[in-house]
């Protein structure tokens, strides 16, 4: 695991509140020299702690009304990885994990409207080789979403 620093922190920080800040803003208001925040930013991406920089996109704005999250259910544990090999060829599935519970594989859809949403369970979603069943949670509204805490990482440090 890679261990953070302050500098580390605050150069996060920044970039995830705007991904396209310049690098010379960012060295500015943390008072370090713009070579440093280029040499962190590298090491971070070096080290996957930096996976890449995107634009967020609301699905709702472009068309896609309906979100889904899906409990499948396999007919044998052997399917699991040819399960998602399947899942991953439906564009409309944004994220795909292994859980524990009732469910081996919990995904995320967005679906223009439920009618959609049904046309890629039961035309697609079903068709899969090892595929026994789903259950579908729809989404209402999300009431918020963050992502992982970065104010916690040098704290986590001063324990260790």
């Amino acid at each position: 695991m890679y261990h953070f620093d302050y500098i580390d922190q605050q150069i996060l920080l920044q970039i995830r509140k705007d991904a396209r800040k310049p690098f010379s803003q960012i060295a500015d208001e943390l008072k370090i020299s713009n070579s440093l925040v280029h040499q962190r930013i590298r090491k971070l991406k070096e080290r996957e702690v930096i996976d890449q920089a995107e634009f967020v996109v609301s699905e709702k704005q472009i068309g896609f009304s309906t979100k889904s999250y899906v409990g499948i259910k396999l007919r044998e544990a052997r399917y699991a990885e040819k399960v998602v090999e399947g899942l991953k060829k439906i564009p409309e599935i944004q994220e795909c994990n292994y859980v524990s519970g009732n469910y081996a594989i919990f995904i995320l859809i967005f679906a223009q409207d439920n009618q959609h949403l049904r046309k890629i369970l039961y035309e697609q979603v079903h068709q899969i080789d090892g595929v026994a069943g789903t259950d579908s949670f729809i989404c209402f509204d999300t009431n918020f979403k963050r992502p992982v805490s970065l104010d916690t990482i040098v704290k986590k440090e001063k324990y260790d």
